[in-house]
């Protein structure tokens, strides 16, 4: 007969249980967090010092590189710690707040993403009114919208989540608190869960995808019909080609995990896909948008710069 006594916390079985391999990952892991918190922080930081990245577009980095920083920070640590010191003990209280900060982070940047896509679609097809479009108050207002699209979607889930009972096994086959680990282990009905899944999540993350989708088509079409040599279409594409190679980091994983979420799922797959976005991308974004970029790298050694002479003196 199944133990009914109600489960108050849970225990985080991690990637593996092979010692050396702990250690291997421990370390890789380590580099990338830190990768990311550098990266992202230097870009959150020349964004706000640099008057030259005053602009729309540097705005929405700056934001993007925030939320890298505490996407992966909600995760990222608690697996590093596992790797040390093996199974973690998590509490309810924890794993939801864990859940809910996971999926608020996550949700507001597939929402930003597509915010970006919009920005790039008027700078190129509308140059002229560039300026009136993207104004500083509705570029404040489309991230408004993006922080508090992911807020309600994550609150959803952790409010629905917050209502089921636990009273079996409590391991979960994780390195975090994710929706579909949970509602395997969960005595309660999961129809409600399963619908937010396949409805709500399912909608902003393909109905952002879609958005994207639509905006670059339109932007070729723009490009190939409006600009004549091949060099001034290589100009405007490789403007988007950062943000687009970011959009495949993010969504392809996501999309995977999401957009089909079965329980019987498999279980290392769902964990593999989940890294790819929550420790991965987060240090690779950083990289991404500075490595093609003139003015990030100009505004990095300047700043870099400034601050040796300030040490040297």
């Amino acid at each position: 007969m199944l133990n009914q006594t109600e489960v108050s916390e849970f225990i985080l079985l991690g990637l593996t249980d092979v010692q050396g391999l702990q250690h291997f990952l421990f370390i890789s892991f380590l580099l990338l967090y830190l990768t990311s918190l550098l990266g992202n922080g230097a870009i959150v930081t020349m964004v706000i010092s640099e008057h030259r990245l005053h602009s729309p577009m540097y705005f929405f980095l700056g934001n993007l590189s925030c939320l890298d920083i505490f996407f992966s920070t909600v995760t990222v640590p608690k697996m590093l710690t596992g790797f040390l010191f093996g199974h973690q003990l998590i509490s309810f209280a924890e794993c939801l707040a864990q859940l809910h900060f996971f999926h608020f982070l996550g949700s507001t940047e597939t929402v930003l993403l597509a915010t970006m896509a919009y920005d790039r679609y008027v700078a190129i097809c509308n140059p002229f009114r560039y300026a009136v479009v993207m104004s500083p108050r509705t570029c404040l207002l489309l991230v408004l919208a993006s922080w508090s699209t992911g807020f309600v979607h994550a609150m959803m889930h952790s409010v629905t989540t917050s209502r089921l009972s636990f009273c079996g096994h409590n391991h979960i086959h994780h390195f975090f608190c994710d929706i579909k680990p949970l509602l395997n282990l969960t005595c309660s009905s999961t129809s409600l869960n399963m619908t937010l899944l396949n409805v709500v999540t399912t909608s902003i993350v393909l109905g952002s995808f879609t958005f994207i989708v639509l905006s670059y088509l339109y932007l070729t079409c723009f490009v190939f019909q409006k600009v004549w040599s091949q060099e001034g279409r290589w100009k405007l594409f490789s403007t988007c080609a950062s943000h687009l190679t970011v959009v495949a980091l993010l969504y392809v994983p996501v999309l995977s995990n999401y957009t089909s979420p079965s329980l019987g799922s498999s279980r290392e797959r769902d964990m593999r896909v989940s890294l790819m976005y929550s420790a991965v991308t987060p240090a690779l974004n950083p990289l991404i948008y500075s490595l093609r970029n003139e003015e990030v790298i100009s505004a990095l050694k300047k700043t870099l710069g400034r601050k040796l002479f300030l040490e040297g003196k």
